[in-house]
């Protein structure tokens, strides 16, 4: 029997301390939030975990800079973030918004369906993560490392 494409989820890893981080996060805010606590912690499930200095640089992880498309929509770079750090203005999106957490855990060529706030049904490809970070992508941030992190005016 094989999973349909449109709802298969890929193979996710994280790093232990992420993993301790988030569980706790999620066990926080369960009462005031049960759908979304429990969204992180099915993520949470279901990662490979390894230790922090084995987790490979292309996997998006907290902090992480990461490049994706929605259906072959045009390409955006955010950074993953705790909620205090949220941002969508400047490209800090909250691990506690349903894009957050369909892209913890990542690497570049893998695609996962995630539900919109509204409901809808959408596939994400991750493109690039990091270092990684092919030039010209994402609008109004510029790659990891580079000198020009605001917008062009």
């Amino acid at each position: 029997m094989s999973k349909s494409s449109s709802t298969y989820k890929p193979k996710i890893a994280l790093s232990e301390a992420d993993h301790d981080r988030l569980a706790l996060l999620a066990a926080t805010i369960f009462r005031r939030s049960p759908d979304i606590a429990d969204a992180l912690q099915t993520e949470l499930s279901r990662a490979k975990l390894m230790p922090d200095h084995s987790l490979p640089d292309d996997v998006v992880k907290m902090g992480a800079t990461v490049t994706y498309q929605i259906e072959g929509g045009a390409p955006r770079t955010v950074t993953l973030v705790y909620p205090g750090e949220a941002d969508i203005d400047a490209g800090r999106v909250s691990i506690l918004t349903p894009i957050g957490t369909a892209l913890l855990g990542l690497s570049p060529g893998q695609t996962m369906p995630w539900k919109t706030t509204g409901g809808d049904l959408k596939r994400l490809l991750i493109v690039a993560v990091g270092q990684d970070l092919p030039d010209n992508v994402g609008v109004g941030r510029a790659p990891v490392g580079s000198e020009a992190a605001s917008p062009p005016r």
